[in-house]
């Protein structure tokens, strides 16, 4: 998930190298570096920690050169250290690289019994000396990539300059995602469009296994076989402006705050509020003759997956399976064919996604994806794409990708049980008037972002907390534990309400903040049971209910945070953003990293 910007020019690439690094950033943030090639020479720049330190030593230390590589680093093989940091160079080969190089350790042998001395802990040097040995035995520098590309299994995107060579740059990728964007007399790599939004709208993308020689003129594109190959050159629509955090402190509260405007955004792709109709994209199936679906994700979006589960099964009728992307191509799962495999992701790179995607496809399955770039691999790899119209997302803990998410498969659910004959339109006025009025209600709801950050001060005091939730509702308390994990660092555990009393009820006391997401639905009366039982155990109780809920239990609780009253259907929506701004507080009182969690990336492409 590390960040790759190359760029062959006329002018001095350095400060457009670091602000490609800066687009790139979300991808990692452990270390990074540049290298340019000075008068035929390799120069280099590295530091540790965030693109900030980099960013101070090349002002410092100046780096000019008309040709360079930049990369901001996650972790992988080697401690996050100045000495593992990209790019690596021997002298003669610099390159950077993302992925994770599987038979490196076989390969770092090899080479060091035949003299070559290495200097890092990193699996990316290999390639660097598979190169360089190739070179010393009189091979052309092209020729000397593709024969070291030959030599790796793994997933890898790099980007590469050999000393001597000032009009040549060479990337290739296998697994991770590169891309070439096209100027006005110079030429670029990228991990995505982002990173070259600044330099080009031109952008052409490597497939599978593809590598290319990057000059000055254009490019030449290889398969894997080193067959010449034609890529298509499209115009994307990423912006290439910088986001900015404009008068919010962080990121994600800003992004918190965009959520009402970016679902309403959303929700026109497909809804009609006038004669309340969703209108889904042509569908490359026929729902009628489906038998199952398969839901897909990671992380956030696997949550998402959850609750479009529960709405599918619920509208359609139907066996909805939702699972792992990171487990899901393990288990040998039988796939009919004839299924729908739906799969969600915000960056549509996400490395376990993507693979199981493939897995999905070669068993004969209706690929559908949600995404937020729209020209991401997962996106062009899908037979159908509904893009949440979210737009950039720098926070890395995923908050408007997520009810985003939701608000794309609240529609596909609609619009599915339509297709199927399985939803009388009475019922399909109603959840489309639900879906229509939750903008609106998303704002009600950041109203008591005050009354959340006075929350946060007791949570923030808290080694467990936990969250409680049933239905739709336990995915949110999934989610809202997983927020709070990630940027405060405080456990936090989701549980499914009626399951405290295997277990978990014995983790309650007067210590442990127990958040209970429990709008007025079918389920009310079994999740306030559960709530009761944690209260007599001297747990304190933060109550998320609309107002029927909080008149019959308000009293109980600790605390009680009232949402709009609406069609349970989304209640799953407006419920995510409390539990996203009280883990904004939480980690804002703690003095953590917010927006850049430590170990964390935004966008994960290794396995």
């Amino acid at each position: 998930m590390c960040g790759i910007i190359g760029i062959i020019g006329t002018g001095d690439v350095t400060p457009l190298l670091v602000d490609g690094l800066k687009r790139l950033e979300y991808r990692g943030y452990d270390s990074a570096g540049l290298a340019v090639l000075n008068d035929g020479a390799i120069a280099r720049r590295r530091a540790e920690g965030k693109l900030v330190n980099l960013e101070r030593l090349v002002t410092e230390q100046p780096l000019p050169g008309t040709l360079g590589i930049g990369h901001t680093r996650w972790a992988t093989h080697g401690a996050p250290t100045e000495a593992n940091a990209h790019p690596h160079t021997d002298g003669r080969v610099v390159l950077v690289h993302n992925g994770i190089i599987e038979n490196y350790q076989a390969l770092r042998r090899e080479l060091a019994g035949a003299g070559r001395r290495f200097e890092t802990e990193t699996d990316t040097e290999v390639v660097v000396h598979l190169v360089s040995r190739e070179l010393d035995a009189g091979t052309s520098a092209r020729d000397a990539v593709f024969a070291a590309l030959k030599r790796l299994e793994g997933a890898f995107a790099l980007a590469i300059l050999i000393a001597g060579e000032e009009d040549l740059m060479i990337g290739a990728r296998r697994g991770s995602p590169l891309a070439v964007g096209y100027g006005d007399g110079e030429m670029y790599l990228g991990s995505d469009a982002l990173a070259m939004a600044h330099l080009t709208r031109r952008i052409c993308y490597l497939e599978e296994g593809d590598w290319a020689a990057v000059t000055r003129a254009g490019v030449e594109v290889f398969d894997a076989e080193g067959r010449p190959a034609d890529r298509e050159v499209k115009l994307t629509a990423t912006s290439g402006a910088m986001t900015g955090k404009g008068n919010y402190p962080h990121f994600m509260l800003k992004e918190i705050y965009e959520q009402p405007a970016v679902m309403g955004d959303t929700l026109h792709a497909t809804l009609n509020p006038w004669n309340r109709v969703i209108t889904l994209p042509e569908l490359p199936f026929d729902p009628a003759r489906l038998s199952r679906i398969t839901i897909v994700a990671c992380g956030t979006a696997f949550y998402a997956g959850l609750v479009a589960r529960y709405w599918l099964e619920q509208l359609l009728g139907m066996p909805v399976e939702a699972d792992i992307a990171s487990e899901f191509r393990y288990r040998n799962l039988p796939l009919p064919p004839g299924g729908l495999a739906l799969f969600v992701s915000q960056s549509g790179e996400t490395a376990d996604t993507l693979a199981a995607l493939r897995y999905a496809r070669a068993r004969g399955q209706h690929v559908v994806s949600v995404v937020n770039v729209p020209d991401s691999t997962i996106a062009r790899e899908s037979d159908l794409v509904l893009q949440t119209k979210a737009g950039p997302e720098i926070g890395v803990a995923s908050t408007k990708a997520f009810t985003t998410q939701l608000t794309v498969l609240a529609c596909l659910a609609i619009g599915l049980a339509k297709a199927r004959g399985a939803l009388t339109r009475d019922r399909e006025e109603a959840l489309c008037q639900a879906l229509t009025e939750v903008p609106a209600r998303a704002n009600e709801v950041l109203v008591h972002d005050e009354r959340l950050a006075d929350l946060a001060r007791e949570v923030a005091e808290a080694r467990d907390v936990l969250y409680l939730g049933r239905g739709t509702g336990f995915p949110i308390a999934l989610e809202g534990a997983l927020k709070l994990k990630e940027i405060s660092y405080i456990h936090a555990e989701g549980y499914a309400a009626g399951e405290m009393k295997h277990g978990p009820i014995a983790l309650i006391d007067e210590t442990v903040p127990v958040i209970v997401v429990a709008p007025s639905d079918a389920l009310f009366d079994k999740t306030a049971s559960n709530m009761q039982e944690v209260i007599a155990r001297g747990g304190r109780v933060i109550f998320l209910s609309d107002r029927a809920g909080i008149e019959r239990l308000g009293d109980m609780a600790a605390a009680s945070i009232e949402l709009p009253t609406l069609d349970p259907f989304v209640a799953p929506i407006l419920y995510a953003i409390p539990v996203q701004l009280l883990a904004y507080h939480v980690a804002v009182i703690k003095g953590t990293d917010v927006d850049q969690p430590r170990n964390l990336a935004k966008s994960v492409t290794v396995e």
